[in-house]
């Protein structure tokens, strides 16, 4: 297993590599006193100080040399230093392997740069903190306490300008836009076409996987309409029950069919002047489809058992968790509805693919949880330890936002103490998972059951939170779901399309 120092070039060492000063410098020590297979360095000094370093540092016997030039605007910008670091630490990664052992020096540079180490070491990339002084020499850093950071790209980045401009041309959010929590590039990008496509009166389709919020987006972007005033109305199409879908869209009149004892106004009539709100649209059938296209068409609907065709001016503003491209293609849905639909398109990411997020949602969360459980006898208002949170933190969520809100209410409804430990967290997590293996052994036999879709969803559900655990290390990850090594934790990652946990990129 390789052993790589990673460390920022300080005015120290390239005076003790000059000859203006005595003695190796930081990184020369580290260097001296380290068996090393490599050294990833940054610098934000001219290219020939870092030129002249590294041919000092070559000739003094060192391992070798990864040397990347971090031009900075100014050396206490956290947000360019952190992606600079994250940009070294997966060089570290992809040129020795995501098993090599990291150490990062913590002596040279500023202390914006010595943060955003510490951060980084302590949670996405698990490393070794050493420093070094004249008189002491290289040690360890131990850091006594267990520090219950997320690493917050949100904050710690460089600005995103094309993101900036296109945000400051918008007007001011609605209070709807301010309540949805997310800072980071992939929700910011999120809100921002929600916004911009709020004002017009064209269809919205809103993608994403189950509890990501899509219903939030949904109402945010009807409350920043001209519709605000007309109604939100708002259809789960996965739960119209069989036989009835036609009828509850577009109403019926009495007589219509058996049972049908007095005329229904449907979903669309309902909403004429305001904002249908077509939840999990992917389940419709397919003749329910051909009369939403004709309704969208000709802006008329017609109830069951009538012929008369009644005006509906509405908005429509549809969701999905499927694929619907692929969904086209497999002929469950219309092409000509989803080209229909898809004028403005917004993707919403799963809560794993939102660096930065988890602390303010868990916050938000828990803040809500001790309101809502105030009138019970003897509440305490609760909060987390720092090995809670960071539990919190490293789990990957698949039920996404939803899952991450139950779970704080229940911390905060059954946690014994005003302090919610470690144990609770635990506790509460593995009741989750032995809910979804529940659900995933209990299925109907038929009915569309696909065993091998069933299958490579626990296998990706598994492989994730591994890789969370693990914040990231293939080794550690193979060894908590049983594969002999991170060669074949591989193997399945590539067979089920599963990534490394996301990073962001510097700008």
């Amino acid at each position: 297993m390789s052993c790589v120092l990673l460390a920022w070039i300080g005015q120290t060492d390239l005076d003790c590599a000059s000859g203006r000063r005595s003695g190796r410098g930081p990184i020369a020590s580290a260097v001296a006193a380290r068996e090393l297979d490599g050294l990833v360095l940054l610098s934000n000094y001219p290219q020939a100080s870092n030129s002249a370093y590294n041919t000092w540092l070559e000739e003094t016997g060192a391992p070798p040399v990864h040397l990347r030039f971090e031009p900075l605007r100014d050396p206490t910008d956290y947000g360019a230093i952190h992606a600079a670091a994250v940009r070294a630490m997966e060089f570290a990664r992809e040129t020795y392997g995501a098993e090599a052992d990291l150490t990062v020096h913590v002596s040279p540079g500023t202390p914006a740069m010595q943060a955003v180490w510490v951060l980084l070491a302590k949670t996405r990339y698990p490393a070794e903190l050493i420093q070094s002084h004249e008189r002491t020499g290289v040690r360890t850093v131990s850091v006594p306490f267990d520090i219950a950071a997320e690493y917050v790209p949100a904050l710690l980045r460089d600005a995103d300008d094309k993101l900036e401009r296109l945000i400051d041309s918008l007007p001011p959010a609605s209070p709807e836009f301010d309540g949805i929590i997310g800072r980071s590039p992939l929700m910011e990008r999120a809100k921002a076409r929600a916004r911009r496509v709020a004002p017009h009166d064209v269809t919205v389709l809103i993608e994403g996987a189950s509890g990501t919020g899509k219903e939030l987006f949904a109402r945010a972007i009807h409350a920043d309409s001209r519709r605000r005033r007309g109604r939100f109305e708002e259809v789960n199409c996965g739960a119209l029950p069989e036989g009835l879908v036609e009828s509850l869209l577009f109403g019926h009149e009495r007589g219509a069919f058996s049972g049908a004892d007095r005329a229904r106004t449907g979903h669309f009539e309902a909403a004429s002047g305001g904002t249908l709100f077509l939840d999990e649209i992917g389940e419709l059938p397919l003749a329910a489809q051909v009369k939403i296209l004709r309704t969208l068409q000709e802006k008329t609907a017609r109830r069951l058992g009538s012929d008369k065709p009644i005006p509906v001016d509405v908005r429509i503003i549809a969701a999905t968790n499927r694929d619907l491209g692929a969904e086209v293609e497999a002929g469950r849905f219309r092409e000509d509805l989803y080209y229909r639909l898809a004028t403005g398109v917004i993707r919403l990411p799963p809560l794993r693919e939102r660096p930065g997020d988890l602390t303010p949602l868990i916050d938000h969360f828990l803040a809500a949880a001790n309101r809502k459980f105030a009138d019970q006898p003897s509440a305490e208002q609760k909060t987390l330890s720092p090995q809670a949170r960071n539990l919190l933190l490293r789990h990957a969520w698949p039920g996404n936002v939803r899952e991450l809100q139950a779970t704080i209410d229940r911390l905060a409804l059954w946690s014994p103490h005003a302090v919610v430990g470690g144990d609770d967290v635990r506790e509460e997590l593995l009741q989750t998972v032995r809910s979804d293996s529940a659900d995933l052994l209990g299925r109907p036999l038929g009915n569309g059951l696909d065993l091998p879709e069933l299958m490579a969803d626990m296998a990706r559900h598994y492989l994730e939170r591994a890789l969370a655990e693990a914040n990231g290390n293939k080794t550690r990850a193979a060894e908590l779901i049983g594969l002999p090594s991170y060669q074949t934790l591989t193997n399945w990652l590539n067979r089920y399309d599963i990534s490394l946990p996301a990073t962001p990129r510097g700008r």
